[in-house]
């Protein structure tokens, strides 16, 4: 898992309209970085649909906000599409970015032990160092307090 005050690892990742999207593309401004496990769930759905409702208060902090899981590219558009998200949802496939940021972890539901993500937001300064971490995120109020740190 990255910590605050490292370098936050570098990517290069396609979003659902299929522009590839690097970390170096923002340097000089602060990212929030938002993984989440899956397009089209109700958490995810909340906190994707929270994000586009606060997208010009975070614009108006400086920020940039991405959102990245192991979902394809084309699930990617469609959840962009049918919930008219401005913002890039970015894929991951492979789960190298996953695995870099540490939120590529094992879960465990009614037992049953799996891999999956871990809900977390990550805030990136612009000096590309990691700012502040959110890990286990309650999509209830989170937008709030991302807003809040920044």
């Amino acid at each position: 898992m990255v910590k605050v005050g490292d370098n936050a690892p570098a990517f290069s990742l396609p979003s659902g309209d299929g522009t590839i999207v690097s970390l170096k593309d923002f340097k000089g401004k602060k990212i929030v970085v938002y993984f989440y496990p899956k397009d089209n769930t109700s958490g995810c759905t909340k906190e994707a649909c929270s994000f586009q409702e606060n997208l010009s208060a975070l614009k108006k902090k400086g920020a940039v906000l991405l959102g990245v899981s192991a979902d394809g590219v084309s699930s990617h558009a469609k959840f962009t599409s049918k919930y008219d998200l401005s913002f890039p949802l970015l894929s991951d496939e492979k789960r190298e970015v996953l695995k870099a940021y540490g939120v590529w972890k094992e879960k465990s539901m009614y037992g049953r032990k799996y891999m999956g993500i871990e809900r977390t937001t990550v805030v990136i300064d612009e000096r590309g160092r990691i700012a502040y971490i959110f890990p286990k995120v309650k999509v209830e109020g989170h937008t709030k307090e991302v807003l809040d740190v920044l």
